[in-house]
């Protein structure tokens, strides 16, 4: 019997684990969850024959070597910075290991090490990254097949609330990691390139550089660029691409109303407020706005960003209650930690809520002198508050992934994301069997 160990039972491992007990004997898997919360492990194995729930402290060493040693392959479902220091082991004690994570350089640095131990560290392999990247690569292939030169490729993802929940003037709720989504963005400047030339947008001017996609039955969303597109050009094949630009969607009008924030200062999570616990909502907008005992904080915030009294924005900003004297209540906390607090009361999804997944891609190419477009799109809902849109798309593919390489189907060694036709294709096939699948259609070719 083939052992999985799973570290980590948090929110995106339902599927994933509901994946690996469904396949459990067919493939002859005895699979062991481990989280520090036992209760969540408890929860997500049930009662299952082939399955093991384990109270798990990754930073307890022995406990984790004690766990790799015992298993077949590693699944990590742990925050990403903790990846590295589990991949190591699993090289050192010739364990296989899948992530859901970006590959950072610390992981990339492993690569060497694990081809000589002939161990399959497979990283990337969730929604965006990985469903993102198999998704791309498949199309590429294919109009590379015909000949054709790629002159422009442009990819965004949403998590996003499904159109039946969506019942707020930001259009948006927490359908993953809050305090990711506050920090988006502020990790430097957002890198890409069009049409030949290399484009940088500073975190200050980031949420206010939008453009517009227009999906089928689903309508218009806002898309704003994500960390550096440029890395992708030599994993992709696409190493003299004129254009290439990966973003994030969000709803129209969502981008205006977060530079609020981001000018402001109110994202910054570099230094702690004093006295941040008796602090109410309308002192803390206040403490980053200009000494004026005469002015109401409303008006020097509009004076200061220029936005008019009754605006979308100035809408927005009142619907979350950051004008009223409502205290923080948080110790020692960072503007970044205060917003976060702030957002949670309103953004938070309810029981009955769905989440979404939006995915879009464009290809722009050249084939016998003419241009042409390409457009691919998935739009995946969430069944329920368990069964989100988006543990199925981070969950499916890791736990795909996993059978691979247990099976054999994934066996060169070193550290790797999903690009290859013999891992994206499969898995895409997979997918498809669980309602995740791309619509292609020809469009227009603009350019960028």
């Amino acid at each position: 019997m083939r052992r999985i160990v799973v570290f980590g039972a948090g929110l995106s491992s339902s599927v994933l684990i509901d994946y690996l007990l469904r396949n459990a004997e067919e493939q002859n898997w005895f699979v062991r969850v481990g989280d520090m919360n036992l209760k969540n492990a408890q929860d997500k194995v049930k009662d299952h024959e082939r399955a093991e729930a384990f109270e798990f402290n990754v930073t307890n060493e022995i406990q984790r070597l004690k766990e790799i040693s015992n298993a077949d392959l590693i699944i990590s479902m742990l925050p990403a910075h903790m990846h590295v220091e589990v991949a190591r082991q699993c090289v050192g004690l010739k364990k296989h290991m899948v992530t859901a994570s970006y590959v950072s350089k610390e992981m990339e640095e492993l690569d060497q090490d694990a081809k000589d131990a002939g161990v399959v560290i497979m990283n990337e392999i969730g929604v965006d990254p990985g469903i993102d990247h198999m998704s791309a690569m498949r199309v590429i292939d294919q109009i590379k097949s015909k000949g054709a030169k790629i002159l422009q490729f442009e990819s965004f993802t949403g998590g996003l609330v499904a159109p039946e929940s969506d019942n707020n003037p930001w259009n948006y709720k927490f359908a993953w990691n809050p305090r990711n989504v506050v920090l988006a963005g502020s990790g430097g400047a957002v890198k890409f390139k069009q049409e030949g030339r290399y484009k940088y947008i500073p975190y200050h001017q980031l949420f206010r550089r939008t453009e517009i996609i227009e999906l089928p039955e689903y309508g218009r969303f806002e898309g704003y660029a994500n960390r550096d597109s440029l890395k992708y050009r030599e994993a992709y094949g696409l190493k003299d691409i004129p254009t290439i630009y990966r973003g994030t969607f969000r709803k129209p009008g969502f981008g205006k109303a977060w530079d609020v924030f981001v000018k402001l200062g109110a994202t910054d999570d570099s230094y702690v407020i004093e006295d941040s616990e008796n602090m109410t909502f309308r002192q803390f907008l206040n403490s980053f706005l200009a000494f004026n005992p005469d002015d109401s904080v409303e008006l020097k915030l509009m004076h200061y960003l220029r936005i008019e009294q009754d605006s979308d924005v100035m809408f927005k900003l009142k619907w979350l209650d950051l004008f009223e004297e409502i205290k923080i209540g948080i110790p020692n906390a960072t503007p970044a930690q205060v917003l976060q607090h702030i957002l949670e009361r309103k953004w938070t999804m309810k029981d009955t809520d769905l989440d979404m997944i939006v995915m879009y891609h464009l290809f722009g190419y050249e084939l016998n002198g003419k241009n042409h477009a390409t457009e691919s799109y998935m739009v995946i809902k969430g069944e329920d508050r368990v069964h989100t849109a988006m543990a199925k798309t981070v969950g499916l593919p890791v736990g795909i992934a996993a059978k691979m390489i247990l099976n054999g189907k994934i066996s060169t060694p070193g550290v790797h994301v999903p690009i290859k036709k013999e891992i994206y294709e499969p898995v895409l096939v997979e997918l498809e069997e669980y309602g995740i699948q791309f619509i292609e259609r020809e469009a227009e070719y603009k350019g960028y």
